[in-house]
């Protein structure tokens, strides 16, 4: 089975930070490119951060200098650090695994992140 499964979630003050996990079964992981998505109540998914198979990176505007994206392939696992968080970062996060050249998406259950005092 394709799965991916999220982790890392949880309350956290502003300020704080947070890890989250995402691992990956029954794909080819190599293949992939993983990315970070987020959800608020209302309004879009959008991009968070991607890493592509050969490492290069790409993050949204609002979170570049203070998320890192990294992958372990050996562990077929994807993290998103999160420092400094803000109370605008509280979403649902989403983890996904874009095959590099079919197109095919695979998408987490998504995992609540909520920054608040």
């Amino acid at each position: 089975q394709v799965q991916l499964v999220e982790s890392g979630g949880g309350l956290v003050q502003p300020g704080g930070s947070l890890r989250l996990s995402c691992a990956a079964s029954g794909i080819r992981f190599s293949m992939y490119a993983m990315g970070w998505y987020r959800q608020a109540p209302g309004k879009q998914r959008e991009l968070v951060a991607r890493i592509r198979s050969g490492g290069s990176t790409n993050y949204a505007d609002s979170v570049k200098g203070r998320f890192t994206i990294s992958r372990d392939d050996a562990k077929n696992t994807v993290y998103l650090q999160m420092n400094s968080l803000k109370p605008e970062d509280t979403a649902v996060y989403y983890c996904n695994a874009h095959h590099n050249w079919n197109g095919a998406d695979v998408w987490g259950q998504g995992t609540q992140v909520t920054v608040s005092s």
